[in-house]
């Protein structure tokens, strides 16, 4: 089920949330919490106006909720609530009152018990899950994972506590948003989403509907993704799902944030994996866990698109043919001639040799002139620091931001602020979101041509898309990010 969770301050704020989504939800929650007090009194009243089964959940500020009445007060307006017909009732493990779950149970309302860490994830995870549903209860796991280990651990409740069948597990944040789309990988019965952010990682309901498809997830369905630090900017998910869609590829494509490209190998092992995409910063850290690389990996030394094969990965670059694709022509005609590149990271470097390939003189600016100057070197490149860049105003035929400079959390940043422009020349950003960043304004209202880092985007997620499926990506595909 995908459960909405209606945050609404008064009722009919809940009901409008609940009709809007109605077309992607199978069942919704109930925050008691965000209500406003007047209307405790009218909570009873909701079910009777949806048509899904409601979880009631009135959760303490201990719990991450917003009550703050004392216990007695909170059980009474539950029980009040209780007698309008909800299906569920969602109460914290540490809750014990006796008569009051009995009475809950008489009137055939299924109890989850569900037990929150904001801070990582419990040591005894697997006795806690048991612990939660030893009274025929419906346990429910909301937990922090801060590394990829913590994630293997989740994915692995389905596996090794295959007796309990109605589980749910969560895990919150960013680390935790692969447990919020692959949740049926974890043996859960289902995943909340909502408008709003009720907990730290929650996606939209339209989201995990039309864009993952989350729902119709099952054992032969694929699983592809993005690995990076941070990741969860990424726009690929909506290159790539509605891609699988049109073409009627049971396939998923989902972001993992990950510590470690290492640590990456491991949960991609045991969630299969078939390929990934990789963005900053383990575009170069990927390469020696490769069984096999292409041409251009092995020139570049810097990979984005990894893909499974019999026994071993294998590693390719398309951010080369993503960045050449619109900009070819010009390069062909030698209308672009010299080119500045700003950074020197695993995307610089993809440019470089692109540039390099039709003979165009580059100049590379960089923080860190020694960074600059290892790739001047294997290119056949100009280098400086940024510190200089001032003195190459209307120097270049292109020039290309490629830092990540200027996205969360360095957004609203200008990489080369000393950098000038004439006005006459064509200023590439890679950045794709935002779209119009800081330096690209500058660039703007100087009258250059701009050129987006969605462009790019696109080209090389079309490349992708044929390594993982061996379709083009179809011409009718919407995709809008």
């Amino acid at each position: 089920m995908l459960c909405l969770t209606m945050t609404g301050k008064t009722i009919k704020e809940d009901l409008d949330q609940f009709w809007k989504n109605r077309p992607y939800i199978n069942a919704a929650e109930l925050r008691m919490d965000y209500l406003k007090a007047s209307e405790l009194s009218d909570v009873k009243l909701f079910p009777s106006q949806v048509d899904l089964p409601v979880i009631l959940t009135f959760r303490r500020t201990s719990e991450g909720g917003k009550c703050t009445l004392s216990e007695k007060q909170r059980i009474e307006y539950l029980e009040q609530a209780l007698e309008g017909g909800f299906a569920y009732l969602d109460i914290e493990d540490d809750v014990r009152r006796k008569a009051f779950l009995d009475s809950v149970r008489a009137k055939g309302v299924q109890i989850i018990r569900s037990h929150h860490d904001f801070t990582g994830i419990p040591v005894d995870i697997f006795s806690l899950i048991t612990k939660l549903a030893k009274d025929g209860d419906i346990p429910k796991l909301a937990v922090m994972p801060q590394k990829t280990e913590d994630l293997m651990t989740l994915f692995s409740v389905q596996t090794q506590l295959a007796n309990i069948p109605r589980k749910i597990i969560v895990g919150m944040g960013d680390f935790g948003v692969p447990t919020r789309v692959l949740y049926k990988k974890l043996g859960s019965i289902l995943t909340y989403c909502s408008d709003e952010e009720a907990a730290p990682g929650m996606l939209s309901p339209r989201d995990l509907c039309e864009l993952y498809h989350a729902d119709r997830v099952n054992a032969q369905t694929r699983i592809y993704g993005v690995v990076g630090n941070p990741v969860m900017q990424t726009v690929s998910p909506m290159i790539h799902n509605p891609g699988f869609h049109a073409i009627h590829f049971n396939a998923i494509y989902v972001p993992f944030q990950a510590e470690s490209i290492r640590a990456f190998f491991r949960l991609a092992e045991q969630l299969k994996i078939n390929g990934f995409s990789v963005t900053i910063p383990f575009k170069r850290d990927v390469i020696p866990f490769l069984g096999r690389t292409s041409r251009e990996v092995i020139r570049i030394g810097s990979c984005n698109t990894v893909i499974r094969e019999p026994g071993l990965w294998k590693g390719y670059n398309t951010d080369y043919y993503g960045f050449l694709t619109p900009l070819e022509k010009d390069l062909i005609d030698k209308k672009i001639k010299t080119a500045i590149v700003v950074g020197a990271g695993g995307a610089a470097r993809a440019v470089v040799w692109a540039l390099k390939t039709y003979s165009c003189q580059v100049t590379i600016l960089n923080r860190s002139p020694e960074r600059a100057k290892v790739l001047a070197a294997e290119t056949m490149s100009a280098y400086d620091s940024l510190d200089n860049a001032g003195k190459y105003t209307g120097k270049a035929d292109l020039i290309v931001q490629a830092t990540p400079v200027g996205m969360a959390p360095d957004d609203g940043k200008d990489p080369a602020p000393k950098l000038g422009f004439t006005g006459s020349e064509r200023v590439c950003e890679l950045i794709y979101k935002p779209g119009m960043t800081k330096f690209l304004s500058r660039a703007s209202k100087a009258g250059c041509r701009l050129m987006f880092g969605k462009d790019m985007l696109l080209e090389q997620g079309k490349l992708q898309f044929e390594f993982f499926t061996g379709y083009h990506l179809p011409p009718s595909c919407s995709i809008t990010f």
